[in-house]
């Protein structure tokens, strides 16, 4: 035996070679991840994805004012939705996905003196129901990496709650622990680590997250600890950009960053008026000359970078895919 194949040999079959060969001939990479080539090498913190606000709210029926899309996640995914948003309240001694109290509702605002029963204005069922549907979805397409950014406004308890809806949805082996929180945008891995580590879904919660609701859970991170948004509710065709929401300690650039582009109609000018999201522009808010100016209107309150997660009402309406392709260099 040659001493090139007598060091080839002791190499594979010594045991404490196997652990270092073993995995390298067994891996695999992600060649494609979020339908691009491309995006395998770029940090989670550098893609722009496009988000569904109120992913849960979809109905085709007109009359059904808080709606805010027409097809269901199942659709909005299809269509290459990779960030799902929704507001949460409890209802019956579960969490659901709905618009109740309209208080905290910006969706269909009407005065702080009425009152709503919990989940009146609009259901969408469980939390736990609507991720086993996004589960069947990540079980189809492997190569996907997904962002949860959800509300909890009344701080329903994170383990004894929020926990329990991904566990039993079977996405918490899913998803992404950081190292440690809070995380920068520099420092996200890329797009490839995630999927190869089969930890491929970001979960943010509004509020509740950094303990303040029963406890911290690993993957449910704050989001505005991490991410800020510019004015939510606009009723302004032009989007003006500002920093609006968002918390320490790190810095405005630091953080990821989503813009609302939804626009909403106020439908009675009176006192503080009602507010529902307008299908009727949807063609052109949604088109890729808006989304674009609504970036660029935010650019500087970001080192002059994309933004993360573009937010729209009525996914399967205009140009939404095409101008986040626009925005991620495409």
């Amino acid at each position: 035996m040659s001493l090139k194949l007598a060091v080839l040999s002791t190499l594979l079959f010594s045991s404490s070679a196997l652990g270092a060969w073993i995995p390298w001939f067994n891996s695999k990479r992600a060649t494609v991840c979020n339908g691009r080539s491309e995006l395998c090498g770029r940090s989670y913190g550098n893609v722009t994805y496009l988000g569904a606000h109120n992913s849960f709210a979809a109905s085709k029926n007109p009359f059904a004012l808080a709606r805010t899309q027409e097809v269901d996640v199942t659709a909005q995914l299809k269509l290459g939705v990779r960030m799902l948003q929704g507001q949460t309240h409890m209802k019956d001694g579960r969490l659901h996905f709905c618009h109740t109290s309209t208080s905290s509702s910006p969706l269909l605002s009407l005065p702080a003196s009425d009152t709503i029963s919990a989940c009146g204005l609009f259901d969408g069922g469980t939390v736990e129901n609507y991720l086993k549907k996004v589960k069947a979805f990540l079980d189809a397409n492997p190569n996907e990496v997904l962002t949860f950014i959800f509300t909890n406004p009344e701080r329903v308890s994170i383990p004894n709650a929020w926990k329990p809806a991904f566990d039993n949805s079977g996405i918490t082996p899913l998803t992404y622990v950081p190292p440690s929180r809070p995380v920068k945008r520099n420092d996200w891995p890329t797009l490839g680590q995630l999927i190869d580590q089969g930890k491929r879904v970001i979960v943010f919660l509004d509020e509740g997250a950094d303990g303040s609701a029963g406890g911290v859970v690993d993957f449910i991170l704050p989001q505005f600890d991490m991410v800020w948004e510019d004015p939510f509710s606009s009723t302004d065709k032009n989007f003006p950009c500002r920093v609006d929401r968002i918390r320490g300690p790190l810095s405005t650039d630091e953080h990821l960053n989503m813009i609302n582009h939804n626009l909403n109609t106020n439908i009675i000018p009176i006192g503080d008026g009602v507010l529902i999201s307008n299908r009727i522009d949807a063609p052109t808010t949604n088109g890729v000359n808006s989304i674009l100016a609504h970036a660029n209107g935010c650019a500087p309150f970001a080192s002059n970078r994309a933004p993360n997660y573009v937010l729209l009402d009525w996914v399967n309406v205009g140009q939404g895919p095409a101008a986040v392709a626009r925005l991620n260099g495409f």
